[in-house]
């Protein structure tokens, strides 16, 4: 259960509140995120507010200042995301409080997030250690061309609430904590594509609404080639439409396939982590499977 949190801190020359992130209007979380340039829809909020637990700071009018969520996956991990505030605010401490109050409440858990590069001084100041650069890649997809060849032996197929078991295990040995509550909602959005070999699925991309257009991620996967051929229908999918990854990956055969799918490198982040072994799909093996694409930055 939810829990309820009030409190009130100064800022600058007027008092402010903190409360629970479920008590305020979506509208005011929406123009919080627009207001630094943040593309979350009042859905996606909404769908955050539904998987995790968050915090905002408004003033005595009501006017939402910040914002900081955490999601919880099992009993010792979680991420932590939209921790927003106007850089003023920001300057006054009101991140690095409202950070605070999110550590409290994770306390005990290993925590995973992804840092703007105005923010990266803040969580290195709180313990948080430095991991790897997302690569952000998006753009209307440009013409598709050919789908992958399935390998031998391969079974491509579209995923439903059935796949779910498979789908969290999976996800769990790539991005070694089990999240099994979260893809249950995400496959409740989105369209999911899964490869199978000898009937064991081995690869998974999932798709859903998100920001200007879609939002590929997470996406599993053990090698580049499996990675590519469950990732291409939502691709094809969105020719001429607005698509985006997420992706720790630099270069190789899976970066080359969204570069000549038209999705340009748009911008970074830091992925940083407090306790915990964060697993770099760059030292993909082949045989262990890794986090091709991230469900979102808030999210992992």
């Amino acid at each position: 259960m939810k829990s309820r949190t009030t409190s009130s801190l100064t800022i600058d020359a007027f008092d402010a509140r903190a409360v629970d992130i479920d008590t305020v209007e979506l509208d005011q979380l929406y123009t919080l995120s627009i207001g630094v340039g943040w593309p979350h829809r009042p859905e996606d909020w909404q769908f955050l507010r539904d998987t995790g637990h968050g915090i905002v700071v408004h003033d005595e009018i009501g006017r939402v200042l910040g914002s900081a969520m955490w999601f919880p996956h099992g009993a010792d991990f979680a991420t932590v995301g939209m921790v927003i505030t106007s850089p003023r605010l920001q300057a006054l401490g009101t991140a690095q409080w409202l950070m605070k109050r999110v550590l409290s409440a994770a306390r005990g858990r290993n925590l995973r997030l992804n840092a703007t590069h105005a923010a990266r001084k803040l969580y290195l100041s709180l313990g948080f250690r430095r991991e790897r650069t997302v690569f952000q890649r998006q753009a209307e997809v440009q013409r598709f061309g050919e789908m992958p060849r399935l390998p031998e032996g391969v079974e491509l197929r579209e995923l439903d609430r059935k796949d779910l078991p498979a789908i969290a295990e999976l996800d769990a040995q790539a991005f070694g904590a089990s999240r099994l509550d979260l893809l249950a909602a995400l496959l409740e959005q989105s369209t999911g594509f899964g490869l199978s070999r000898h009937g064991r699925l081995e690869a998974f991309a999932l798709c859903r609404p998100f920001g200007r257009g879609h939002v590929v991620g997470p996406v599993v996967a053990s090698n580049d080639e499996d990675a590519i051929v469950v990732a291409a229908p939502h691709v094809e999918a969105h020719e001429g439409r607005f698509l985006r990854v997420d992706t720790h990956l630099a270069d190789g055969e899976f970066c080359a396939f969204l570069a000549r799918s038209g999705l340009a490198f748009f911008d970074t982040v830091t992925t940083m982590s407090l306790g915990g072994e964060f697993r770099d799909p760059n030292e993909c093996s082949g045989k262990q499977p890794v986090t091709y694409a991230l469900a979102s930055q808030a999210l992992g």
